[in-house]
């Protein structure tokens, strides 16, 4: 059996996709801005993409909250708003 994986027991490895978990539950969670919004706000809120298991934020057209996405397997609401406190963004859960 040249050219195929092997395991020591001559068996094949499982399928790739059954060694990671790769399934993901996105989940909404709305926060209320404390503070107008400003440059200096909308970078932090830019700069929040890059949290782990965040996955969108959406700032209201009335400028006043915002609605995040997130992967719930990796996050809970109450870790994405300290994230979003550690990242200076003033918001509470509405």
């Amino acid at each position: 059996m040249q050219g195929e994986a092997m395991t020591l027991r001559g068996q094949r490895p499982p399928p790739l996709q059954e060694l990671f978990w790769t399934e993901m539950t996105k989940v909404q969670i709305d926060f209320q801005l404390q503070h107008a919004l400003d440059d200096e706000l909308m970078t932090r809120i830019a700069e929040a993409y890059s949290i782990y298991g965040i996955q969108k934020i959406r700032l209201a057209p009335s400028q006043d909250s915002l609605t995040v996405e997130y992967d719930a397997t990796r996050l809970r609401p109450a870790e994405v708003h300290a994230a979003l406190t550690r990242a200076g963004i003033p918001a509470a859960p509405k």
